[in-house]
């Protein structure tokens, strides 16, 4: 036969069950919180675990870059190699360009001193032959021919500005009283008249000599007698003091020069129209 429990020892039970209600109630609520906790710090780690993947992925995108650029990088300075070889090789070129000019240049001075030479040989040989020319000339008799005459309507057309109708060399003419003339040249158009003298030697007398052969140029052709008359001295050489006083007269001289016969005058000369 049981005995009912001690009042005592019932309360001491009773306790002891709501004291083990309230642990599992509590050991309940904390393993809810710590599930809860680990889903929590499962999620954050699956979350983690997908930003390392992502920063995996993009580390490994950028060590793909890094190498693309270190490619083209190592390319990069090849062709830069390459570049400072042709700049180097185009600075030898440009160095040996400014030597060959250089010896250009002074070929070319050299050249420029040679043709000046030749160019003043060649003058001072043509004037020499063309006195030479001259000289025989003269000892032909034949000066106003082969010297003036050819001349004549080049140095008329400088001067004068004009063409002449008539040029004659070595013309003779008679008076009816029987008196002869003989001019060395002569050149008429319809309102001038241009009369030459010619001498080997041209002297101050032959200057003044001039003014008588205008007024003969006009009695032997008194047709002519009405037209202006421009003196025209012609010789193989002429004294500056001789030209100077031919040009106070107003007449041209001509004498052996670059072009046979050549104007002596100064430039700008206007000769006197008799």
């Amino acid at each position: 036969m049981s005995s009912a429990p001690l009042p005592a020892t019932q309360e001491r039970v009773d306790r002891l069950e709501a004291s083990i209600d309230r642990f599992v109630a509590n050991a309940d609520l904390q393993f809810s919180r710590l599930y809860e906790s680990q889903l929590r710090t499962q999620a954050q780690l699956r979350e983690l675990k997908d930003e390392m993947l992502e920063f995996k992925n993009e580390m490994g995108q950028f060590k793909e870059e890094m190498l693309e650029f270190k490619i083209e990088m190592g390319q990069f300075k090849d062709e830069m190699a390459a570049f400072k070889d042709e700049m180097a090789e185009f600075k030898d070129e440009m160095a040996e360009f400014k030597d060959e000019m250089a010896e250009f240049k002074d070929e070319m001075g050299g050249f420029k001193d040679e043709m000046q030479c030749f160019k003043a040989e060649s003058v001072a040989e043509r004037r020499e032959m063309n006195r030479k020319w001259g000289d025989l000339a003269n000892k032909l008799g034949s000066m106003v021919e082969d010297l003036v005459y050819p001349s004549l309507p080049r140095v008329l057309r400088e001067t004068l500005g004009r063409e002449f109708d008539s040029i004659q060399a070595r013309v003779r003419l008679r008076l009816p009283d029987g008196r002869v003339r003989e001019f060395d040249a002569y050149a008429i158009a319809s309102d001038l008249a241009a009369v030459n003298s010619t001498k080997a030697t041209l002297r101050s007398a032959d200057v003044d000599h001039m003014i008588d052969e205008i007024a003969a140029f006009r009695e032997f052709l008194p047709e002519r007698a009405r037209l202006p008359v421009v003196g025209i001295l012609a010789t193989l050489a002429v004294n500056d003091s001789v030209l100077t006083y031919a040009e106070r007269l107003g007449f041209l001289v001509l004498a052996v020069g670059d072009q046979v016969m050549e104007v002596k005058n100064r430039p700008g000369f206007e000769p006197k129209r008799w």
